[in-house]
């Protein structure tokens, strides 16, 4: 029988445009031992997330680019395998960094112990984890809802959309949601509770958006750009709030490409004659703050029903870098993540 071996999928080549799987490669390498101080981590599931294509990017952004031969980086629930660490024994259930590996060594920094007597271990990297807690403390810091406001979500199907449009309704504001496909806008209306959804993929959609905001936008939680962002530039009211999570449908574009029209001078007319404030955030601003406060309410949330989450699982290591191209490209229908392990 041969020795069990440590899967890794490192950075091939940086993506022009669309990745493709080559931009990917895997590595065996043989597991690590823990020295005095660290614990072996084996990765039991993956997050996908749309950040990670900046990653791979050389573009200058919020955190360093990925290196070439580096394993690909994303959020874990992982066991601990072994332990040279006071503080973390073996059979620990931990939230992690490790990225894109089956096994890793980690000195505790970072580490955060899962009870999953609590919640399945999973949603630490979904409602319970940085996507949620990116969509409660963008929503409530920037967004800022008032009851019977409309708040406007993009991807709301998404990871971070869903959490969005759910706790704009539990603070009194209605909630219209945009997804992509029949199915999704379903899952949306009847699932989570939306009290409207819009289908990105219509021909008329600006105009079904229209007509789901008849009193206007307050509150945009931008997560996609394109043209979402162009049908409801047009629907946002004076002193409208529109927190910038994501820009996923230009995640892709070839920066060397020509983008057609210059559509800012007319963004920024409408931003200027509206007021409206417009803000990019990255979750890390908010998140040592936040994090107890967020945990502490969206337990509560979901233990009275008001909070849901859907999880679209991918099975093996293997598949991550189609599965994340899929992400790209709205393929995931909920949160994505790949089971490493059982």
């Amino acid at each position: 029988m041969s020795e069990p071996r440590n899967l890794r999928v490192v950075l091939a080549s940086r993506p022009v445009g669309r990745p493709k799987t080559s931009d990917f490669r895997f590595e065996h390498a043989p597991i690590p031992e823990p020295g005095d101080g660290q614990v072996l981590l084996e990765t039991l599931t993956l997050s996908l997330d749309p950040y990670m294509r900046w990653r791979i990017s050389a573009a200058k952004s919020y955190a360093p680019p990925i290196d070439i031969g580096d394993v690909i980086v994303g959020g874990t629930v992982a066991r601990v395998k072994a332990s040279r660490h006071a503080h973390w024994r073996e059979g620990d259930i931990v939230l992690s960094e490790s990225g894109w590996q089956r096994y890793a060594l980690s000195d505790g920094s970072g580490l955060r112990r899962l009870d999953p007597a609590l919640a399945p271990p999973s949603t630490a990297l979904g409602v319970l984890g940085m996507p949620g807690i990116t969509a409660y403390t963008g929503l409530l810091n920037i967004g800022q809802p008032k009851p019977g406001e409309t708040v406007v979500v993009a991807a709301a199907s998404g990871a971070v959309g869903s959490v969005v449009g759910q706790i704009a309704r539990i603070k009194g504001a209605r909630a219209v949601g945009i997804a992509g496909g029949p199915e999704k806008c379903a899952f949306v209306k009847n699932e989570l509770g939306f009290d409207a959804v819009v289908d990105h993929q219509a021909p008329d959609f600006a105009e079904k958006l229209a007509q789901a905001c008849p009193d206007g936008i307050d509150v945009y939680f931008e997560n996609v750009s394109g043209q979402v962002w162009d049908a409801v530039v047009p629907l946002l009211n004076d002193f409208a709030r529109v927190p910038v999570c994501g820009l996923i449908a230009n995640y892709n574009d070839d920066p060397s490409a020509s983008s057609g029209p210059d559509r800012l001078p007319a963004t920024m007319r409408q931003i200027l004659a509206k007021s409206i404030t417009l803000r990019g955030f990255i979750v890390y601003e908010f998140m040592a703050a936040q994090q107890e406060e967020f945990l502490r309410q969206a337990g509560q949330w979901i233990q009275e029903g008001k909070l849901r989450w859907r999880e679209d699982v991918v099975d093996g290591l293997e598949q991550a870098p189609e599965a994340f191209i899929g992400l790209l490209e709205g393929r995931n229908f909920g949160k994505l993540v790949v089971r490493v392990a059982h």
